[in-house]
């Protein structure tokens, strides 16, 4: 989807406008008044996504509702369904396949990679990092 003239108009002049503007903006797209201390850049982030939001429509109805949920709902960064991981690890080779909603190992449907890793080795590791999709920070 393509942001529209008059959109990216107004976007843009957002970071320009002062103070007093942005909370009288905030309040007519939000139709509330906007939390106590919010910094300008903030306020104009809010109100610049709300205007693309009623534009361009909201998040999916799916995608809400991962977001509100207390479930963990990642199964692997940058890992798509259908993608078959291997590692090997104390000389013994392990495979898992990554599914839209989890992943499999060994026949068992698992929530997330780290809980496979957890099965493998019996500590808790970062799963993306044990089987290479992320690199270790040190």
């Amino acid at each position: 989807m393509t942001t529209s003239k008059g959109l990216a108009a107004q976007l843009d002049a957002l970071s320009s406008l002062p103070r007093a503007e942005l909370l009288e903006k905030f309040e007519r797209v939000y139709r509330r008044a906007p939390p106590l201390r919010l910094s300008n850049s903030i306020l104009a982030l809010a109100i610049g996504y709300r205007l693309q939001e009623q534009e361009m429509g909201g998040l999916k109805p799916e995608v809400r509702r991962a977001l509100l949920s207390d479930k963990p709902t990642i199964v692997a960064p940058r890992a798509s369904p259908g993608t078959i991981l291997i590692r090997e690890w104390q000389g013994r080779e392990y495979t898992v396949t990554v599914h839209p909603d989890h992943v499999e190992y060994s026949g068992e449907r698992f929530r997330s990679l780290t809980e496979v890793v957890f099965r493998i080795t019996g500590q808790k590791r970062s799963g993306p990092l044990f089987f290479g999709l992320r690199k270790s920070s040190s």
